[in-house]
C-alpha cells in the first residue's frame, strides 16, 4: 500500500511540475491584453493630450511590450487589443505613430491604426 502510495504521489509531483513548466512558458511568451493595456497606462497623458513628449515611465512600459511580443501571434495579438483600445480610450493616431520613435525604442511592428494586424 504504502509503496503504491509513493508511486501516486510521485506521479503527481511530476504531473504538477510539468503543468507548472508549461503555464509559465506560456506567460514567458505573451502578454494579455489587459495586462499590455494596463502596462502602457503611463502613455495616457501623451497619448490622448497635447503632451510634447512621453514620461520615461512610458517609455519603459513600450520597452516592456515590445520585449514581450517574441512572436508573430503575441506581436498580432497586441496590434488587435491596441487597435480595438486605442479609440476607446481617445488615444491621437499620430501621436500613437511617433511614440516609439520619441522613446527611443524599436518595436517589431509599426503603432499605426491604418496597420492590418493580419500581415
Amino acid at each position: 500500500m504504502e509503496k503504491k502510495f509513493m508511486g501516486v504521489s510521485w506521479s503527481l509531483g511530476v504531473l504538477g511540475l510539468t503543468m507548472i513548466l508549461f503555464v509559465k512558458s506560456i506567460s514567458v511568451d505573451a502578454i494579455s491584453c489587459q495586462d499590455a493595456l494596463t502596462t502602457m497606462m503611463p502613455c495616457k497623458p501623451y497619448l490622448t493630450t497635447e503632451a510634447p513628449t512621453p514620461t520615461p515611465p512610458c517609455c519603459q512600459a513600450v520597452s516592456t511590450i515590445s520585449a514581450a511580443a517574441t512572436t508573430t501571434l503575441a506581436r498580432r495579438d497586441l496590434c488587435r487589443c491596441f487597435e480595438k483600445a486605442a479609440p476607446a480610450l481617445g488615444v491621437i493616431p499620430d501621436k500613437a505613430k511617433l511614440l516609439p520613435q520619441k522613446c527611443g525604442v524599436s518595436v517589431p511592428v509599426p503603432i499605426d491604426p491604418k496597420l492590418n494586424c493580419d500581415t
